[in-house]
């Protein structure tokens, strides 16, 4: 039985084990986290639909399920040509006959960027983010600045999405409590056409969204710092905020730039379509981790890291047997999401075809409630059976 060591535990590595040890290979998961954070889900937690533990689940029963072994001890330092993986411990992970780097990627450092708070960096701050806005609806007034940031080296390293989920939920929670006309909304990003990704009818219904939420825009400027009462721009705008959620793009996670491992320009592992590493026979990377290929609109996303941990089962098994058959991740390379707005949704697709943008009524909020719900249960095996089937 061939053995495994899969680096990370989030959506990539989570799924690579469930699929791995379903062609019975023997696998170990390490992770920094005890827990398998559901980023998706976690867009509620800032307006107090979701907290830290409702959107996570502990690795240690998904290791229990699925029958993987499970380390949790940070990584500290990946040799790629050694295959060798040294842990905070002081242990030294050097046996396994494949590696599988499913790390994520790291966040592009900004001047001032501490005093912002992200939906999409450690689980923490998105509980942060509930008590500040906790904290101004206490007050009774403020102003709040949502947005993200971009990679000129990379576009796909960009999480546009959850801001746009976050600032309407945040709409529709003050709207609920009767105090909206007391905050000002501002959206912010620094590029012309924020959402281009999605095609152009979609920025045109975004834009329709911003007018009947009365949210401020602010885009096609560079920024330049972060401070503690607002954001700076190129242009020497400032926009004004008692709080300001940022995302801010990927870049290579640390732990892969002094690895040895052959990287892009933004320092994410370059693979080929079946997330194989030239050079290193017996490695493979997924997920946030992989520089990835194909269209100008593609876009890192949860799904595509699954399709890619589901392709290297397959690929990584059928190598171990000498079979010579592989699975692509292009064949299966789209934009997928339903953008939540707390009273309603949008079903957001695109691929080689174009893009579309088709707004949901409530049901699509619980749509996506479900989907958590689903994606939980379904992962942990206790999805109830529905009687008499």
């Amino acid at each position: 039985m061939a053995s495994v060591l899969i680096l990370g535990g989030g959506f990539a590595g989570v799924e690579a084990a469930i699929q791995l040890r379903k062609n019975n290979m023997d696998v170990t998961l390490v992770s920094n986290r005890d827990y398998f954070y559901l980023y998706p889900t976690s867009i509620w937690i800032p307006t107090g639909g979701e907290t830290r533990e409702s959107v996570s689940i502990p690795l240690d029963q998904l290791a229990r399920k699925h029958d993987f072994k499970l380390i949790i001890d940070p990584i500290t330092h990946f040799d790629a040509n050694q295959k060798k993986v040294s842990l905070a411990s002081g242990r030294i992970l050097d046996e396994y006959q494949y590696i599988v780097v499913a790390l994520g990627q790291d966040k592009i450092k900004m001047k001032g960027i501490e005093n912002t708070l992200s939906i999409c960096a450690a689980p923490e701050e998105a509980t942060q983010l509930h008590n500040r806005l906790q904290a101004l609806i206490a007050k009774g007034s403020g102003k709040i600045a949502m947005g993200f940031g971009g990679n000129p080296k990379d576009s796909s390293a960009v999480r546009g999405g959850p801001a746009f989920e976050v600032l309407f939920n945040v709409h529709t929670m003050l709207k609920r409590k009767g105090i909206r006309d007391n905050f000002e909304l501002t959206f912010f990003a620094p590029m012309e056409k924020p959402g281009h990704k999605m095609g152009d009818k979609a920025i045109l219904m975004m834009d329709k969204m911003f007018g009947m939420t009365n949210i401020k825009k602010k885009v096609g400027s560079k920024i330049t710092s972060f401070e503690s009462d607002g954001i700076n721009f190129e242009d020497k705008e400032k926009i004004s905020s008692d709080l300001t959620m940022f995302i801010s793009a990927g870049t290579g996670h640390s732990l892969v730039l002094n690895s040895g491992l052959p990287l892009s320009e933004s320092g994410f592992v370059v693979t080929n379509e079946y997330n194989e590493i030239e050079g290193f026979e017996h490695i493979y990377a997924i997920g946030d981790s992989a520089s990835l290929i194909g269209p100008h609109w593609r876009a890192k996303q949860g799904h595509v890291a699954e399709v890619m941990a589901k392709n290297i089962a397959y690929n990584l098994f059928n190598h171990s047997q000498n079979i010579d058959s592989k699975e692509s991740y292009l064949a299966h390379l789209n934009i997928l999401c339903v953008m939540d707005t707390g009273d309603g949704a949008a079903f957001v697709y695109r691929d080689d075809n174009g893009g579309k943008m088709i707004p949901l009524p409530i049901i699509g909020h619980w749509m996506k409630k479900g989907w958590g719900w689903y994606y939980r249960h379904s992962k942990l095996g206790n999805i109830p059976r529905i009687p008499g089937m």
